[in-house]
């Protein structure tokens, strides 16, 4: 790619200027309903910054091909971005080997394949997995298709009226059968972030992995996973930036060479007879057939456009974003926040007395705004508090205070129009 195009000067000062920001988001100028676009539905997938459109839209224009074998040029420059994308991924999150990378479809696949070969490994009859109250449906779909499998059982760590974990309640989970706890960095729903390098250290008193849904995590926080001591932590692409169909399972290296194939086909083999096959080491062991070639390289460019970022500085941004929504919306009577965490990020969930949820929402969207309306994939949450679902806010360091400010104005617009 040409340098014009992958050109990433640092735009970000400590005190962190959203607006120079902004330019690179095309899609933040646009508008919905002839209004200006605020798009506040950053938790299910956020915008892409031109260096990543380009990047995808460079891979199909000047190199497209498939990779790895091929001796000719193009396959040779899709292989070298393609293979390197795991070392800047490596460095982004602190692996200890680009081997501990493994590019998946996203989050989602990221735990299934956790599940059905790790899991299916050392979770027998009998057995335990402990999740917590607040996982996205892919951190327990997952494990209840393995346990109903296994014949084996999952306890769940319950959360309080604020939406965080009653971690003092662990301790009495732990058995001499529990063999693995999976549990969310920061909720998607709440907005909770979780003490997870708390809760491995005592898991690890008893020999117990841990798996990390890192989907809203990494989008926020700086992530070392040599820190925490994960033994998998799994994310997506299209959260943090990069385009859809691409995430990232981490996996500790002495895990992953004992764990067998998820998928059978090219790429992830030595030898194939029909007597019998050998297969490669990890990662290309996990990875069976084509890949999401440009997904991956973008991919690479996301990861870059963050390391450019002062992380520091929109984290606080994003914080700050946060505090001033909650406080604006907490002056409006009728709203209720779900959600109140002591440790929070990025994410306001609240509903309003006598007014549908779904109605609020499409009222915003008819002026312009983008939220989440419903059990954003977190039912037992729904269940917990009693409700149908919520509006999610929520925020990335391309928004601003003045979308806040737009937002809460027809916020009460639209109860005085659904009250009534």
């Amino acid at each position: 790619m040409s340098t014009s195009d992958t050109s990433l000067k640092s735009k970000v000062s400590p005190t962190f200027d959203v607006q120079k920001v902004r330019i690179d988001f095309p899609i933040l100028s646009k508008t919905a309903y002839d209004k200006p676009l605020v798009y506040f539905d950053n938790a299910a997938t956020a915008q892409k910054p031109v260096q990543v459109i380009k990047a995808i839209e460079e891979y199909y224009t000047n190199y497209n091909a498939n990779i790895h074998r091929g001796v000719h040029y193009l396959s040779q420059r899709a292989s070298d971005l393609y293979d390197g994308t795991r070392s800047v991924v490596q460095k982004f999150i602190n692996a200890k080997s680009e081997n501990e990378i493994i590019f998946t479809k996203g989050t989602t696949e990221g735990i299934n394949l956790i599940a059905q070969t790790f899991g299916r490994q050392i979770i027998n009859e009998g057995d335990e997995i402990i999740l917590t109250e607040m996982e996205h449906h892919a951190n327990i779909v997952p494990w209840q298709l393995l346990c109903e499998e296994k014949k084996a059982t999952i306890k769940v760590i319950p959360i309080n009226d604020k939406g965080e974990l009653e971690l003092e309640k662990l301790d009495a989970l732990i058995s001499d059968k529990t063999k693995l706890i999976s549990l969310v960095h920061i909720s998607n729903s709440l907005g909770t972030i979780n003490p997870v390098k708390e809760i491995i250290s005592k898991a690890h008193k008893h020999n117990i992995p841990v798996c990390v849904d890192g989907a809203q995590s990494v989008v926020h926080e700086e992530v070392d996973v040599q820190d925490f001591d994960c033994d998998f932590f799994v994310f997506s692409s299209h959260k943090m930036l990069g385009p859809t169909g691409v995430g990232v399972l981490y996996g500790k290296e002495k895990w992953l060479d004992s764990m067998p194939p998820y998928q059978g086909g090219g790429d992830m083999i030595k030898r194939v007879s029909f007597d019998g096959t050998t297969f490669g080491e990890s990662p290309s062991k996990f990875e069976a057939g084509t890949p999401n070639i440009a997904g991956v390289i973008g991919l690479r460019y996301a990861v870059e456009y963050y390391n450019q970022l002062d992380r520091s500085a929109c984290t606080n941004y994003e914080k700050d974003l946060l505090e001033y929504a909650t406080e604006q919306i907490s002056k409006i009577s009728s709203v209720k926040i779900w959600g109140e965490a002591k440790e929070k990020e990025a994410v306001l969930s609240f509903t309003v007395d006598g007014v549908n949820s779904l109605d609020l929402g499409m009222y915003l969207d008819t002026q312009g705004i983008a939220v989440r309306t419903g059990q954003h994939c977190t039912e037992p949450v729904m269940d917990k508090f009693g409700i149908n679902g919520t509006i999610r806010v929520s925020f990335m360091f391309y928004n601003t205070k003045h979308e806040i400010d737009y937002l809460l104005m027809n916020i009460v617009e639209g109860i005085k129009l659904l009250g009534a």
